[in-house]
């Protein structure tokens, strides 16, 4: 057995270069002491011993202990090792960004039916079968749009495959270059230095190539998923022309190269995926998943740090202890007083969240003096949204719209806030009609709807008048309340109805809302039988079912339009603002 300085070494060498500066801290110490008294300028070298009084001995031995307590440190932090112990291996879970091509070459049927079906299919298998990490869908034809963002649950992310189709892009074309840089952004905003990216394609070009050489030196493994076959097949552009796509396995093996990930043309099973190493983020750590332990060099400088702490006992001088102390007191008093600004514990950006977080979840406990105070003081469009939800939750329509306008001052564009803010002027507006018809007396008479629309929009001042649509991001959109409201408030012509005219707006309203409910195939009657009298409701649950049914009609039938009109007014942005 060798001994253990054969193996001595140092984990981190780098600190070692740091006793280049202790023959400079010496000099300097010799230059100090010789200079420090102006009896050096005047008297003999030989008289000074003799008329001055110094240090001598204790001086000089301060001196090698500081000396040598800086070179245990360095040799300590240097992180000296000669034996080995087990350790567990580390087993990564590499994020995944899946960049699918929907050109319309996808519609080529040389892997029948479709390229497109067969590549939904594998990315399916992909996201069932993937063992952990995180995953995201990017879109690319002439332009890349992001489909999902990163999310660990993928399952949620194959919701989306169904309405993958060339006709949700705005622009044709097969730009994979766009594709690897977007999709790279996207591992980047996530906070990820490394990760995989799978890029299915028929064919890569030299801007694609120095994408993928781009991703690999910003950590970023790109690999290739061929789609296509080398014979190829006729498919139809988005301008009607008949094209013929072929697989090159070339460039895209290039393409694995340049990227790291190396490349597979798309076959039957999952034998291509394992290939690619991107259906199991820790396949190249197989040996952690079976739970083996590995060695690892030790860091013994920790066995320096009780010489060095006995060395330091020496730097102590009367009042030192004082001082120390003094200065831990004066700390927290050097650090901004608001709470806004930061602490010792937390950045100013974290606490801003935390507020954030903890308004939201007392605005959906219905708390909302409780989320008013949380969203106050913050100076961001989002806590300002907040801040007017609840209020407006209160009833304090005024502040609530102050608030909104805070919010579009910091962004203007903010559509929620701009939805919300009509919603809850509208209310106001109606209730400052009905403060003052009750000021001329007429506040003993019941409020009244237009004809034919009783209970719709009804508002219930300071209770359930407005409901925000978004409230900051957090809770769900409640589209339907606040879009009929605005606007529902009874008008002062329409005041003077009296009873049996209401109740044949009731009957009516009721006979509508069965001839829709039949057209849409829901509550038929039986043959034979006219549609009888709705069950009776209160006007609360009449006012919640027509919402619900106003925001049904709103989803679009065809799966892929929410991606289309995304990707549309992304690459309009685009073409504006640039990327």
């Amino acid at each position: 057995m060798s001994a253990w300085w054969d193996t001595l070494h140092f984990l981190r060498p780098q600190w070692l270069s740091a006793l280049l500066a202790l023959p400079v801290l010496w000099s300097f110490w010799r230059m100090r002491r010789r200079r420090q008294h102006a009896w050096r300028d005047v008297v003999d070298a030989h008289l000074l011993p003799h008329l001055l009084e110094t240090g001598g001995a204790a001086t000089r031995s301060l001196a090698w202990i500081g000396a040598l307590g800086y070179l245990l440190a360095v040799l300590a932090l240097a992180g000296p090792s000669w034996r080995q112990g087990e350790q567990p291996l580390w087993q990564s879970q590499a994020p995944l960004v899946i960049a699918f091509d929907l050109s319309s070459s996808m519609t080529a049927p040389d892997l029948p039916p479709s390229r497109l079906l067969q590549a939904r299919s594998k990315v399916a298998t992909l996201l069932r079968e993937r063992a952990g990490g995180q995953v995201g869908l990017v879109a690319y034809a002439g332009e890349a749009f992001t489909v999902a963002p990163l999310t660990d649950d993928a399952a949620n992310v194959a919701l989306f495959l169904d309405a993958l189709e060339p006709a949700v892009m705005p622009v044709d074309g097969q730009q994979v270059d766009k594709a690897i840089a977007w999709s790279a952004r996207l591992l980047q905003q996530a906070g990820f230095q490394r990760g995989d990216i799978l890029v299915l394609a028929d064919h890569a070009d030299a801007a694609a190539l120095a994408a993928a050489a781009d991703a690999s030196r910003q950590g970023f493994r790109v690999a290739a998923l061929g789609t296509g076959t080398a014979a190829g097949a006729p498919y139809r552009d988005a301008e009607g022309r008949i094209l013929h796509a072929r697989l090159d396995a070339a460039s895209l093996a290039a393409l694995g190269t340049a990227g790291g990930g190396g490349y597979q043309s798309l076959s039957a099973g999952e034998g291509d995926l394992r290939a690619l190493g991107v259906l199991d983020p820790a396949q190249a750590d197989g040996a952690a998943q079976r739970g083996e332990q590995g060695l690892a060099w030790l860091d013994e400088g920790y066995w320096l740090l009780p010489l060095l702490m006995l060395l330091a006992l020496f730097a102590f001088r009367r009042g030192g202890a004082f001082a120390a102390i003094l200065l831990c007191a004066a700390m927290p008093l050097a650090m901004p007083a608001h709470a806004a600004e930061g602490n010792l514990w937390q950045r100013a950006d974290q606490i801003q969240h935390q507020r954030i977080a903890q308004g939201a979840d007392a605005y959906r406990k219905g708390d909302f003096a409780a989320a008013e105070k949380s969203f106050t003081g913050i100076e961001q469009a989002d806590a300002y949204y907040n801040q007017g939800n609840a209020l407006a939750k209160q009833g304090r329509y005024d502040e609530a719209i102050a608030a909104y306008d805070q919010a579009l001052k910091r962004q203007p564009k903010m559509e929620d806030a701009i939805e919300n803010r009509k919603v809850v002027d509208a209310a106001r507006k109606r209730k400052n009609n009905e403060g003052k018809n009750k000021k001329d007396g007429q506040g003993n008479q019941q409020k009244q709807e237009p004809s034919g629309n009783k209970g719709q929009g009804s508002p219930q001042a300071g209770k359930e008048a407005e409901q925000p649509a978004n409230q900051g991001k957090q809770p769900a959109p409640q589209p339907g309340p606040p879009k009929q409201e605005a606007g529902a408030g009874p008008s002062p012509q329409q005041k003077a109805a009296d009873a049996k005219a209401q109740q044949a707006a009731d009957a009516a309203q009721r006979e509508r809302m069965a001839q829709a409910m039949e057209k849409a195939g829901q509550g038929k009657p039986a043959a034979g039988k006219p549609p009888g009298p709705a069950r009776a409701e209160t006007a609360q649950q009449r006012e919640q079912r027509q919402a619900v049914e106003a925001w049904l009609r709103r989803v679009p039938d065809e799966p892929g339009g929410l991606l289309k009109t995304k990707f549309r007014l992304e690459y309009e942005r685009r073409q504006k603002e640039g990327p």
